[in-house]
């Protein structure tokens, strides 16, 4: 059992923190071993430096050095070209006075390379020009990759890079390249992938040390300056690789060498079969919800212990798989997923990782609880930052700003003159918040007016006005870091969500009253700028005669080609751009997009699709991602997009779509087995593909309507990922064209339901559609029903 369980975290890279012994012994009781495992257990890669020490014997700050920090985002009303115009702006000066030092990062866009270009290190950027100066001095490469907002990638700096004494160790012995891992996933994934089976574990900062022709020598995370807690300072470091280097090369390269071939071999598996046994989408469905279930924190909310890190992928598939059970009468066990779903969601809006003072969520929270800081300077011109200055507060200082609202805030925010991180052992385990207080609600709204014998709306709006007064006071505060480049990926899932928003929210009161920091809801406005997000891609980040998209731009396109992540997920913000009430133009363009994710990341033999085009020499891995983690895998998206784009169009086009689907699933046959917990997603897209008959919806009438507004809210009324919306205005000669090239049934029920004055609907499934509907509650009471025994 020890072994099998072993096996599996090597193949799948995604480990808890065992020690390396450990591991190797595991592969000592499997005779079989491949020759992965021994690369892992081999001691060449890792003797010349020891990392010996437990990790639960550090102090914590060496525990989490590579966690994602926090990403807040503004209260303010949305003004969609302000947004798309904020990448083009030019980068503000650091705080930093160290312009001693001006390195050739000063040339690049990347808001992390460009806080890096005053270091005395004299970094490169990622390309021909570095790795020809390391073939040239013949000298071994130091690679470092983070992200602007790491808070560990800033104490690696500021402790080493910043340091005139490493610099010149770095500068003498390496040429040292620095990476943006938002900006170049790709490379980001390669040496990732190699410190993760090598040690176990990885994070941000990864530092890596290469060869000329970039094969990897060793690597780790965040070193500190000296030895320390047993672990070897990065001088020490620097040191060894350079001994190593003089004295083993030609036993460093092959290993490096070894280890590349090894990874490529494991990480582009190929299908066995075209498609996956009948049976495990819904077993493997029902396997991620078990073990989701047994993880979840029934006190506090959330998915497995502190650190606890929000993965919106477990909320998808506890809804999907909830949704399932509703709709095959198991009502008790489907309002329990729901439940854990809901208590989740409802700890993290009462807790720190929520923003009570400015609206948005922080990225992670370090403990059970969801209580958080962040990383800015504490006074305008500090040349440091500290522990969330930006966010927290004195219980003097909310004293001052609310005067007589203070004690009914202060209660109501758990607010103390000591501080308030005292919820557990792990909010603030180095005493850095000590005075300090995260808000965090932990008393119930309705009792606490109710003691005070305060209406229920007074007091919300007490607190309301509360939070705009230390909203006003906080704005004058130095803020955090932002880093403000548009990445494709992200965008989609953004013009995702603005598109649902428009809609699945239509259904609020228009009496809602709303407290600061929600000034209202505009759904409208959601519309405006998930299609100005879209055109802004359209506009600079695509290529109209390649149909290739570039992956970011910050004054100007990155270098860095798009990656499957930036085509997957853009396409389904296309997807669901059109199905909650854009025009077809955006399904014309999801199309062609398709279209060259395939012919870019597809592999048509062994299924599947590839991170990269492998257009790219310096790029030594090509990955078929299937981890659904902070973000979804982009094959776990495409396998959803192509039983979408299956249900929208018709004949061989549909056909194509589905296989495509089919194989692409069998490559991930095992993982879905025996790690279903690991890709939620994925086993939600392996179910929507085996479903025999998906509900479609169509709407026929003029799409300028009050009505038609309506009938596509009440479309989108009821939660069902197995449903496609179809809106078709037979007066529109584009879109009309559109249905008869794409699938003519649609476009001949459009003509023969049109009616002038009414907007119509129609639901069908399995070859049948019901009689046509013309309005909201009969359509909403219409896809309430429950699926048929054939269906």
């Amino acid at each position: 059992m020890a072994t099998s369980a072993a096996c599996v975290r090597i193949s799948s890279f995604h480990y808890n923190n065992n020690n390396f012994s450990k591991l190797c012994f595991f592969r000592t009781l499997d005779n079989s071993s491949s020759m992965l495992e021994r690369l892992l257990c081999s001691s060449s890669l890792h003797h010349f430096l020891s990392h010996k020490t437990k990790l639960s014997s550090l102090p914590r700050n060496y525990l989490y050095p590579f966690r994602r920090p926090l990403a807040v985002i503004s209260h303010r009303p949305i003004h969609p070209y302000k947004v798309v115009a904020m990448a083009e702006r030019t980068p503000a000066s650091t705080s930093h006075s160290r312009n001693k030092h001006t390195n050739r990062l000063a040339a690049e866009h990347s808001p992390y390379l460009l806080q890096h270009a005053h270091n005395p290190v004299d970094w490169f950027a990622w390309g021909e020009e570095a790795f020809a100066e390391a073939r040239k001095r013949d000298v071994p490469i130091f690679l470092s990759i983070g992200y602007s907002t790491c808070h560990w990638c800033h104490v690696m700096e500021v402790e080493s890079f910043e340091d005139e004494g490493v610099a010149k160790l770095l500068n003498d012995w390496f040429v040292s390249i620095k990476v943006d891992r938002e900006e170049r996933p790709d490379v980001d994934k390669v040496y990732m992938t190699y410190v993760q089976a090598l040690y176990g574990g990885g994070g941000w900062p990864l530092s890596v040390f290469l060869s000329p022709d970039l094969k990897p020598l060793m690597g780790g995370t965040y070193f500190p300056p000296e030895d320390k807690y047993g672990r070897p300072g990065f001088k020490t470091i620097l040191r060894k690789v350079k001994d190593a280097w003089d004295k083993k090369r030609d036993m460093l390269a092959q290993s490096g060498a070894f280890a590349i071939e090894q990874l490529s071999e494991a990480l582009s598996a190929s299908a066995s079969s075209n498609k996956l046994p009948d049976e495990l989408p819904q077993n493997a469905l029902r396997l991620c919800a078990e073990q989701l279930s047994k993880s979840y924190d029934s006190r506090f909310g959330g998915f497995g212990s502190a650190p606890k890190f929000p993965r919106p992928v477990e909320i998808q598939m506890m809804l999907y798989h909830s949704k399932k059970l509703e709709d095959t009468g198991k009502s008790g066990e489907a309002s329990e997923g729901q439940k854990m779903v809901l208590f989740t969601l409802q700890c993290m809006a009462k807790g720190g990782i929520h923003d009570h003072v400015g609206g948005g969520f922080h990225r992670y929270s370090v403990d059970e609880r969801w209580h958080e800081d962040a990383d800015s300077a504490e006074t305008e011109g500090a040349t440091r930052k500290k522990e969330g200055a930006f966010y927290v507060w004195t219980s003097k200082e909310v004293e001052d700003i609310l005067g007589e609202h203070a004690i009914l805030f202060k209660e109501h925010y758990y607010l103390k003159p000591t501080g308030n991180c005292d919820l557990s052992r792990m909010s603030d385990p180095h005493n850095e918040f000590k005075g300090k207080n995260v808000l965090i609600e932990l008393n119930d709204s309705s009792a606490s007016a109710s003691k005070l014998g305060m209406p229920l709306e007074k007091y919300l709006n007490i607190l309301g006005e509360c939070r705009r007064k230390l909203f006003d006071v906080r704005s004058k505060r130095p803020r955090p870091h932002l880093d403000d480049k548009v990445i494709v990926s992200w965008n989609g899932l953004v013009i995702s969500s603005f598109a649902r928003a428009s809609k699945i929210l239509k259904s609020e009161a228009e009496s809602a009253i709303f407290n600061f920091p929600v000034v209202g809801s505009d759904r409208k406005e959601y519309t405006e700028v998930a299609e100005s997000a879209a055109s802004f891609i359209r506009r600079h980040l695509y290529d109209e005669q390649t149909h290739r998209l570039q992956h970011s731009f910050r004054n100007g396109p990155s270098k860095a080609p798009g990656f499957l992540d930036d085509y997957a997920f853009l396409i389904s913000g296309l997807l669901d751009l059109y199905e909650f009430g854009s025009g077809t133009k955006w399904l014309v363009w999801a199309i062609e997009l398709q279209n060259t994710q395939d012919e870019l990341f597809l592999d048509r033999e062994g299924g599947g699709y590839f991170n990269t085009t492998g257009e790219d020499p310096s790029v030594l891995l090509r990955v078929k991602e299937d981890h659904d983690g902070a973000e979804p895998s982009g094959n776990s998206v495409s396998v959803i997009n192509l039983v979408r784009l299956a249900s929208i169009v018709a004949g061989s086009k549909s056909d194509y779509y589905r296989q495509n689907a089919e194989h692409s699933l069998a490559v991930f046959e095992t993982r879905l087995k025996d790690m279903a917990m690991a890709v939620p997603l994925m086993c939600c897209a392996a179910d929507m593909l085996s479903v025999p008959s998906r509900k479609h919806v169509v709407l026929v009438g003029h799409k300028s309507s009050v009505d038609f507004e309506n009938m596509l809210a009440a479309a989108h009324a009821s939660y069902d990922l197995n449903k496609t919306v179809i809106h078709i205005d037979p007066a529109d000669t584009e879109e009309m064209d559109f249905w008869e090239e794409h699938n003519s049934n649609n476009a001949s029920m459009a003509r023969n339901n049109f009616s002038a004055d009414k907007v119509v609907a129609l639901v069908c499934q399995n070859f049948s559609c019901s009689p046509p509907v013309t309005d909201p509650i009969s359509l909403e009471n219409l896809l309430l029903e429950k699926p048929s025994s054939t269906a």
